[in-house]
């Protein structure tokens, strides 16, 4: 597929926080989702990459979704996804009982053993 058949693949602007691994380095990097189409994604941030990197990205409602980095431009970059996606869930809101706050930010109380209301700190 050339560039001008990409541009015409509906794509959903949006902004979305995602985890990106690297593959040949360490640790995830936070990165922003600018737009999400079913074949591919443009991201935002710190992290360098260079075309052809391969990638996992950790997507809301989606999990994680490799592909391979089709472009680089300055903090912004393609990725073009192995397998395609639905985008339109990555939009949805984030599942009723899910906890989007880290552990450490929730505030649980649980029984003690005298039935007693502890709570987590």
């Amino acid at each position: 597929m050339d560039e001008r058949e990409n541009r015409q693949i509906p794509r959903d602007s949006l902004f979305l926080m995602a985890d990106l691994h690297v593959d040949g380095l360490e640790g995830e990097h936070r990165i922003k989702v600018r737009n999400l189409s079913a074949g591919g994604m443009m991201g935002e941030g710190p992290v360098r990459v260079v075309r052809g990197s391969v990638v996992q990205v950790n997507i809301r409602n989606l999990g994680w979704v490799e592909g391979s980095v089709a472009w680089v431009q300055d903090s912004r970059f393609g990725v073009a996804f192995h397998s395609e996606i639905d985008p339109k869930r990555a939009r949805a809101p984030v599942k009723s009982g899910e906890d989007v706050a880290p552990r450490y930010l929730s505030n649980h109380k649980e029984a003690g053993p005298s039935g007693m209301t502890l709570r987590k700190i």
